[in-house]
C-alpha cells in the first residue's frame, strides 16, 4: 500500500513538474519574441531616421528663405537625437559604435548652434554651407551603408538575438552579417573629425506626437489574434504568438508574431480598437509576377477591408520585386499630409509585406478647412525661382510648431534632385520642402 502511495506522489511530482517546464519554456519564448520585435523595430526605426536625416540635410540646400532655415536646422537636430536613441535599443553595448554616435551627437551640436542664432542678421557663412554639404553627403553614405544591413537582415531573415549572442560569447563562427555591417558604418564616419564641427553642445529632442485619436472598445488576446491572422493573411492553422506592451509604452498595444519556414512577420495591434498600426513580412520575394499597378490595387483593397476610407494613392515606388504605396486621406480634394499610411506588397503573389498607419491615428480627427486667403499665383511667386515647378495642388500639413496649416504644394526640379515646396495658402510663407527620393540602389552581395 505505502508503495502505491510513493508511486502516484512522484508520478504526480513528475506531472508537476512537466507542466511547470513547459509554462517557463512558453514563458521564455514570449520574452525573447517581446525582445526580438523591439530590436527589430528599433534597427528599422534607426534606418528610417538616418533617411529622414539625409533628406532634412539636403532641403536645407534648397530653401529659399532664412525665416525656414531655423526650424529646420532645428528638425534635423532632433532627428539625430532620434537616431542616437534607436541605436540604444540595439544589442551594441559590447560593440564599439562611438563613432557613428559622435557623428550623430556632433551633427545635432552644429545644427542645434546654427537654428538658435538670428539668420536673417547672421546668415549661414559660405564655410557653413559648405559644411552642410558634406553632412548630407556622409549622411547619404551612413544611410546606403545601413540600407545594405537592412536588405541582408530581410533578405536572409536574420535575427538580433543571434546578434546579441554572439556579441556577448565572442563567437567568431558564428553569422555576424549584422556585426560586420555595423562595423563598416564605424569605418565611414571615423574620418569625419570633431573638428569639423566645433566644440560640443549638449541638447535635448521633443516627443513624439501621441496618440491622440484611436478609438473603440479594448480588445483581449483572443480577439487581437484573430485580427493579426487577417492582417498576416496566414491560415488560421499557423501559430502566431501574442505579447503585451509593458508599461511606459506610447500606446498600449498587442504584438503578434509568426515564424515558419517561408519566413517570419511582427506585428503592432492597438488595445484600444483593435487598429493596425504596423505590420512587417520577412521572406523570400521571388520572381515579379504582378505589375506595380496591380499591386497598387492591392493595398487599396488592404486598407478597404480593415475599415480606412477616402484613402487616395499619392506616391508609388518599386524597389526589386516590392512595391511601396503611400496613400493619403482625401477631405473635400484636399490631400490631409497627416494622415498617411504606407503599404508594401510583394510583386510575385501580391502579399502584404508592411503597412504603417501610425500617423494616421496619431493625427485623424473631423476637420473644417476654410477657403484659401492666397490664390495659387500669388504663392508661386514664394518659390525659390531657380526651382522648375511640374505640378501643384491644395494640402493640409503640419508646419514646424506641429500647426496644421493649409498650403499649396508645389512639385518642383533642381539639379539632379526633385523637391515638394509647401507654401503656406494664407501667409505665403515657406511651410517646408520635401526632396523625393531617387531610384532605391540594389545591395545584393555589397557587404
Amino acid at each position: 500500500m505505502v508503495r502505491w502511495i510513493v508511486i502516484a506522489v512522484l508520478v504526480i511530482g513528475v506531472a508537476g513538474t512537466g507542466i511547470w517546464g513547459y509554462q517557463e519554456h512558453q514563458e521564455k519564448n514570449a520574452i525573447l519574441v517581446q525582445a526580438e520585435n523591439t530590436y527589430q523595430r528599433s534597427f528599422h526605426d534607426l534606418s528610417y531616421h538616418m533617411d529622414l536625416l539625409h533628406d532634412k540635410l539636403g532641403t536645407t540646400l534648397a530653401m529659399n528663405t532664412r525665416k525656414q532655415l531655423s526650424p529646420q536646422l532645428a528638425e534635423i537636430w532632433r532627428l539625430t537625437s532620434e537616431a542616437q536613441n534607436d541605436v540604444s535599443q540595439l544589442p551594441l553595448a559590447l560593440m564599439p559604435f562611438n563613432k557613428t554616435e559622435e557623428f550623430l551627437s556632433n551633427i545635432g551640436d552644429f545644427t542645434y548652434r546654427t537654428a538658435v542664432r538670428d539668420l536673417e542678421k547672421d546668415p549661414l557663412s559660405e564655410k557653413e554651407v559648405e559644411r552642410l554639404n558634406d553632412l548630407y553627403e556622409k549622411s547619404g553614405t551612413i544611410e546606403t551603408e545601413l540600407r545594405k544591413v537592412q536588405n541582408l537582415v530581410l533578405e536572409n531573415n536574420l535575427r538580433w538575438m543571434d546578434v546579441q549572442t554572439a556579441l556577448a560569447t565572442n563567437d567568431e563562427k558564428a553569422d555576424n552579417t549584422i556585426v560586420d555591417g555595423f562595423e563598416t558604418v564605424e569605418k565611414t564616419v571615423k574620418g569625419y573629425s570633431e573638428g569639423s564641427f566645433g566644440p560640443s553642445q549638449t541638447g535635448t529632442s521633443k516627443e513624439n506626437h501621441p496618440y491622440q485619436f484611436i478609438n473603440g472598445e479594448k480588445i483581449d488576446e483572443d480577439e487581437a489574434l484573430k485580427k493579426a491572422k487577417e492582417l498576416f493573411q496566414v491560415d488560421n492553422d499557423k501559430e502566431v504568438t501574442i505579447t503585451e506592451s509593458g508599461e511606459g509604452a506610447n500606446i498600449a498595444v498587442y504584438s503578434a508574431a509568426y515564424n515558419n519556414d517561408n519566413g517570419h512577420g511582427y506585428l503592432d495591434i492597438s488595445q484600444k480598437g483593435g487598429h493596425p498600426l504596423s505590420l512587417m513580412v520577412n521572406r523570400e520575394i521571388k520572381e515579379q509576377k504582378i505589375s506595380l499597378n496591380e499591386g497598387m490595387e492591392k493595398a487599396k483593397q488592404y486598407l478597404k477591408d480593415h475599415g480606412f476610407e477616402n484613402m487616395e494613392i499619392f506616391q508609388s515606388s518599386q524597389y526589386e520585386n516590392v512595391g511601396v504605396f503611400n496613400f493619403l486621406y482625401n477631405l473635400n480634394n484636399i490631400k490631409i499630409y497627416p494622415d498617411s499610411i504606407q503599404i508594401k506588397v510583394a510583386l510575385d503573389d501580391g502579399e502584404i509585406l508592411g503597412f504603417t498607419s501610425k500617423d494616421f491615428f496619431r493625427n485623424h480627427q473631423e476637420r473644417q478647412i476654410p477657403d484659401p486667403e492666397l490664390s495659387v499665383e500669388d504663392a508661386k511667386e514664394k518659390v525659390n525661382p531657380n526651382v522648375e515647378i511640374q505640378d501643384q495642388h491644395k494640402a493640409v500639413i503640419e508646419n514646424d510648431l506641429g500647426e496644421e496649416v493649409l498650403a499649396y504644394v508645389f512639385l518642383g526640379v533642381l539639379g539632379d534632385d526633385t523637391y515638394k515646396i509647401f507654401i503656406d495658402a494664407n501667409t505665403g510663407v515657406e511651410a517646408k520642402v520635401e526632396k523625393l527620393k531617387n531610384a532605391e540602389s540594389k545591395f545584393e552581395d555589397s557587404i
